[in-house]
């Protein structure tokens, strides 16, 4: 058998490792619906720095919830724009609000970690929500949260919104969220074991019992991580606390990133804890170029110069499975058809943007993001 014919066969099985898992978490991905108990209060958490053009909305959004009892606590991060302001008048015509201002930023520490575990014991409430600044809450988003959290035995459940996008960059990159997501991580062992390494949230959204957060050390476990997002999830099933995901994509809506600058700046920030390591980054180069870039180059070379019938057959049928996987996330999640076209280039740049982050910290060189710069490298803490 020709060497093409064993590349082309590797490309297929990577190609359809994601299309057949992806399937099957479609199926157990799903949005909340059990209700939280009568009296269930939330607190909703949001940290903020410099976010004067839309911390607003993001309040006034939490405000609309309805079905629990809410507060919204929102702690400036030392911002130099009008976001204090903004709240502050916002806070005089709603006692449910609640302007705090951040202490100063202890050494080893992220800044959002710190203004998370500052939050937290500001917060009245059991149920804490912890949102983005960017993250605008549907109004029945609150309940259904409190409802996922308190109707099992979790301590965390986090959900991923729905991925808003308004140029190339966002359309190519930031839809891969849910393909490394859906594609990759096998949620029902995530359900049924307690493996930290099974532990996925979204930083974006997360919700946790106010004892089980305690009993996990909060965000002063992962003092330094610029991931919440993993790291969270992974402390508390460490501290024996389950954590769980859902589809928030109809109960929440973020935009993320706006443009090609920030899209980089922001995933290369915390790439470092998650693909971007020495041992986990040439597995997902295999993962993710064999199965979703390799078979479209096999069929341009077929085009070009001809290539054993089984080979293109095989590529062919490892494109379409590519292609197909990612016209499932379009319908179900909105997402760009653009992005979903061409959805090799998007890989080569998040593949880009990781061997980038890799060597970054190999050179010692700390990763920046709003304003701020942190240590990455083998002497980060």
């Amino acid at each position: 058998m020709s060497v093409i014919i064993l590349i082309a066969g590797l490309s297929l099985i990577l190609a359809l490792l994601p299309l057949l898992l992806g399937g099957v978490n479609l199926l157990l991905y799903r949005r909340p619906k059990a209700a939280p108990p009568s009296g269930a209060a939330v607190s909703i958490l949001i940290p903020a720095r410099n976010e004067e053009s839309g911390i607003a909305a993001a309040v006034d959004a939490a405000l609309l919830s309805k079905g629990v009892e809410v507060e919204v606590v929102v702690l400036d991060d030392h911002s130099t724009d009008r976001t204090a302001e903004i709240v502050r008048a916002i806070a005089a015509r709603d006692p449910r609000v609640r302007l705090e201002g951040a202490p100063p930023l202890p050494p080893g520490w992220s800044g959002k970690q710190h203004a998370c575990q500052t939050l937290a014991t500001l917060a009245r409430h059991p149920v804490l929500l912890f949102q983005d600044a960017d993250v605008r809450l549907a109004p029945d988003a609150a309940r259904l949260t409190c409802g996922a959290l308190l109707s099992g035995r979790h301590g965390l459940v986090s959900g991923f919104p729905r991925q808003e996008t308004g140029t190339l960059a966002e359309a190519l990159v930031i839809p891969l969220i849910h393909v490394l997501l859906l594609g990759y991580l096998p949620m029902l062992g995530m359900r049924l074991s307690g493996d930290p390494r099974f532990g996925a949230a979204c930083g974006q959204l997360i919700a946790v019992r106010r004892e089980a957060y305690q009993e996990a050390g909060g965000h002063a476990a992962i003092s330094a991580s610029l991931h919440d997002g993993v790291t969270l999830p992974r402390a508390f099933r460490r501290a024996g606390q389950g954590t769980d995901l859902f589809d928030a994509s109809g109960l929440a809506r973020c935009r993320m990133y706006r443009g090609w600058r920030e899209v980089w700046s922001g995933f290369t920030k915390n790439a470092t804890e998650g693909m971007a390591t020495p041992a986990a980054l040439p597995v997902w180069t295999l993962l993710l170029f064999g199965g979703h870039v390799l078979p479209w180059i096999l069929l341009g070379w077929a085009a070009l110069d001809p290539l054993p019938d089984g080979a293109v057959v095989m590529a062919g049928l490892a494109a379409a499975a590519g292609l197909l996987f990612r016209l499932l996330l379009l319908i179900r999640f909105r997402q760009s058809v653009v992005g979903a076209l061409l959805h090799p280039v998007g890989i080569l740049i998040m593949l880009a943007i990781q061997w980038s982050a890799l060597l970054r910290a190999r050179h010692g060189r700390p990763s920046e993001w709003r304003g701020r710069a942190y240590p990455t490298g083998p002497g980060a803490s």
